[in-house]
């Protein structure tokens, strides 16, 4: 592609690719200098050049930095406004625009994003996903990032699976991914919102800022029908942002209305240890469905795949069929143990209080002895739902043990601390070291117990002082349970 072809200056130069990075650069290449984080990317511009790139793009109010990067440098050098913002919309247009070509469904929300993208894949044919655990087939996915990587990366990560012959993608899109435009290009057929609880107010201050941010996914141009969780108590709200032209499903497993638009509901709703039985209602017909998996969150994140299905016109009986086959996602209510006279041990994501409480409230359910619970927080980030956890922890759980997750830079001692002061019986137990607190939990624990292990799910690092070590929840689990 010419760069006149893709960007408003007068150059027959032929762009080879698009590149964030200096050590992406091939002969040809356009390098994108953006201001980040610690180092603004004008600092790489001369590696850049030295390693083939033919222009230099950066924001028109940086002209005067690179000014005194780019001085006696011959390739071109052109400032784009809002450059950041622009980004997905140049990325698109080299790619091809990916996202006209398929199906693409976009989800948002605090908790459930994953099960949710993970599950439309196992249902819908010719689905792949872009999301926390990475993007391409299941199967064979290749590592992210970001849940929501950069606007270059979707672009190309849209056009791999375009070229792939993908005809539907399941995708992630974060408060962050939304608020720093990643994905403000990408052609989104329909958008799930899952629910809304406190999270990221490290990066969004406010949960005003938080929720406008979510609703940016639901007024992408294009859109045709959200599906929008009428049990989160903000639905309504959600659904007054939407435009007139967008097709609404709201699903409920509490008998609610969507106040616009059609409803999909759960009803009979059984929860045993072999998984969820409950009958759906949609437009007079009523289907009964069994999916293995556990949790009534989960129910909501089934309702909510049913939904789009349905809207990809797959009749109710063909869908319902597709559900009974759907599969755990790797640390979401991954369950171990249960029988042989082992306790039943859940791994699970739960790193936020909602999700925490949802969690420790499903598995009162399946839980014939006592329930327990091994968790942490993350170091540098939103200390303020640490107590809540805490909080929430002591009252769903009949014991505590309060662990290490990715402490960062921050004392442990003092995440721990956070954690405990919200707790009031003060009963709570802390072993610092993860894999003795999970050992200790289960080797302590009878056939009749259940123990939730959050907050780290399918991370397969414990990351310390910016160094990140080997560790997996899961695989902790498999060893210990080995051994009763």
């Amino acid at each position: 592609m010419r760069i006149s072809d893709l960007l408003d200056f007068d150059s027959d130069l032929i762009v080879s690719s698009l590149a964030l990075n200096s050590n992406g650069i091939i002969e040809g290449s356009i390098f994108i200098a953006l201001n980040g984080a610690n180092h603004h990317g004008l600092s790489y511009a001369k590696s850049a050049i030295e390693k083939g790139a033919i222009a230099i793009l950066f924001d028109s109010e940086d002209a005067k930095i690179a000014d005194g990067f780019l001085t006696d440098t011959r390739v071109l050098k052109i400032s784009i406004k809002d450059l950041a913002k622009n980004l997905s919309d140049i990325a698109a247009r080299f790619y091809g625009e990916p996202s006209h070509e398929m199906n693409v469904i976009g989800i948002t929300g605090t908790n459930g994003k994953t099960s949710c993208s993970q599950f439309l894949a196992q249902a819908l044919d010719n689905c792949s996903v872009i999301g926390t655990i990475g993007w391409g087939k299941i199967g064979e996915l290749k590592q992210t990032l970001n849940t929501t990587p950069d606007a270059l990366a979707v672009q190309k990560m849209l056009e791999t699976l375009k070229n792939d012959g993908c005809k539907n993608v399941a995708m992630e899109v974060s408060s962050h991914g939304l608020a720093q435009g990643r994905v403000n290009s990408v052609k989104f057929k329909g958008a799930i919102f899952t629910n809304f609880s406190r999270d990221h107010l490290d990066y969004h201050s406010t949960m005003e800022a938080y929720l406008e941010t979510k609703l940016k996914l639901f007024n992408t141009p294009q859109l045709e029908f959200a599906v929008i969780n009428l049990d989160d108590e903000i639905s309504e709200k959600i659904i007054a942002a939407i435009p007139k032209n967008v097709t609404i499903i709201g699903v409920t497993t509490k008998d609610k209305i969507a106040v616009r638009g059609q409803t999909l509901s759960a009803e009979n709703i059984e929860l045993n240890l072999n998984g969820i039985q409950f009958d759906a209602l949609w437009q007079n017909q009523k289907q009964a469905l069994h999916v293995p998996l556990i949790g009534l969150f989960n129910l909501e994140n089934v309702l909510c795949v049913l939904a789009v299905m349905l809207k990809l016109g797959i009749e109710l009986d063909d869908a319902a069929n597709r559900l009974t086959n759907l599969k755990s996602v790797d640390g979401r209510m991954e369950r171990f143990g249960g029988e042989n006279n082992q306790p039943l041990v859940i791994v699970d994501y739960a790193h936020t209080t909602d999700a925490l409480e949802k969690v420790l409230a499903s598995l009162r359910l399946h839980t014939k002895g006592k329930l327990g619970v091994v968790f942490g927080c993350g170091g540098n980030r939103d200390k303020g739902k640490r107590p809540q956890m805490g909080q929430v922890a002591e009252q769903f759980a009949d014991w505590v043990i309060i662990t290490d997750d990715n402490p960062r830079f921050e004392s442990n001692e003092a995440i721990v601390l956070d954690i405990l002061s919200g707790c009031l019986d003060n009963e709570a137990k802390v072993i610092h070291d993860r894999a003795r607190a999970i050992r200790n939990a289960i080797e302590t624990a009878t056939a009749q117990d259940c123990i939730l292990i959050a907050g780290k799910g399918h991370e397969n690092y414990q990351e310390i002082n910016g160094v990140q070590f080997p560790f997996n929840d899961a695989e902790c689990v498999r060893e210990i349970m080995a051994q009763l």
